[in-house]
């Protein structure tokens, strides 16, 4: 077993503070470096829209796991970004200008509907941001000088001055160095004040107010950041996408985003992440298993999503602490072995909000 003592007052702000972690996550790190010189074309796109999908679930991680907000709309968030970068490459923005212009506006948007949102909360503000995800693809659709319509609109190949990034090899490590930015830009915000204030709102408003919080600048905060960050993971899509049409935001894409951070595990980074992953994979896997379905299943229509509802219902009851819970449980199986107990690995009783006053 190992014991954790702090002996320094910086000890308890390291990010890897043993070294096994940083043997872990440097080889990580070492093996999606060095994957492009083994993988092949196919294999550098799916993992490039894998992490895309984790940018835009850590965006949405940030309001739903960390300050509690619900949103069923980050799909129009997603879009801004995308339409924003393309249409300032369109007008010659250099692409790192672009992305983080497109991040800006989205942020911006974010922060115009969380001004009159964080007035309601729970399904109200679920309801709130699905209203504001139609409107968006309503207005995309029709804001045609713009946006093209429901025609589309055509992306420009990725490029920094005279080097192209739209080789499957350059936009594998564009995205993947995004991600790692967006992650370690987090992990430390998380540890900041601001971060503090977020999870203190979610787990309790009224002990947030007593403790000079100023709870609805938080929200509206969670809300721009959250925004900003969907935003930088569209810009990244319009570059995966090449053509944009407002079919490709529904609220389908929005459900996907909520699976990701419900079953990754909310209030977890590393959850976002893996959630992510899973439901990213979910599709190719589905595929797969098609030519051994019977004819009457694989044909049928919503097989996707139902395997989706599938998915969500059995980590609701039987791990509610997502694939962050089970992942933390392993790791304290391993740490504890030989000295293992089952009782240490039961799931405890969770109390309802309104049950902590009591």
């Amino acid at each position: 077993m190992r014991f954790d003592y702090h002996t320094r007052y910086r000890d308890s702000f390291k990010l890897l503070a043993h070294p096994h972690e940083k043997l872990l996550y440097g080889t990580l790190v070492a093996a999606l470096v060095l994957l492009p010189l083994v993988a092949s074309s196919f294999v550098l796109g799916e993992l490039s829209y894998v992490f895309i999908l984790c940018i835009a679930s850590l965006g949405l991680m940030l309001l739903t796991g960390f300050t509690g907000q619900v949103s069923l709309g980050h799909a129009a968030f997603v879009a801004i970004g995308a339409y924003a970068n393309a249409w300032l490459m369109s007008k010659g923005v250099p692409l790192p200008l672009s992305i983080l212009l497109a991040g800006l506006i989205t942020g911006a948007a974010g922060l115009l509907l969380g001004i009159p949102a964080i007035r309601v909360s729970g399904l109200y503000l679920a309801m709130v941001t699905m209203a504001f995800a139609i409107i968006v693809e309503q207005l995309i659709g029709h804001w045609g000088s713009v946006t093209g319509g429901f025609t589309g609109l055509a992306v420009e190949p990725a490029r920094i001055g005279s080097w192209s990034l739209a080789s499957p090899k350059a936009f594998y490590y564009l995205c993947l160095l995004v991600l790692v930015v967006v992650l370690l830009g987090l992990l430390n915000m998380l540890r900041s004040a601001i971060g503090r204030a977020f999870m203190g709102v979610r787990d309790s408003e009224a002990a947030a107010y007593s403790l000079g919080i100023h709870v609805r600048a938080v929200k509206v905060a969670a809300f721009a950041i959250s925004a900003g960050i969907t935003g930088v993971a569209g810009a990244l899509i319009a570059y995966h996408l090449q053509y944009l049409t407002p079919d490709g935001f529904t609220l389908l894409l929005s459900l996907e985003l909520v699976l990701m951070v419900v079953i990754g595990g909310l209030g977890s980074l590393r959850g976002a992440i893996f959630g992510a992953v899973l439901i990213s994979m979910l599709p190719v896997a589905i595929s797969r298993i098609k030519p051994w379905l019977p004819a009457q299943m694989a044909t049928q229509f919503g097989l996707e999503i139902f395997i989706f509802g599938l998915v969500l219902a059995l980590f609701v009851l039987f791990e509610p602490g997502g694939l962050n819970g089970r992942w933390l449980k392993l790791r304290a199986l391993l740490q504890s072995f030989p000295l293992y107990r089952r009782d240490t690995f039961k799931r405890q009783k969770r109390y309802m909000k309104s049950e902590r006053y009591r």
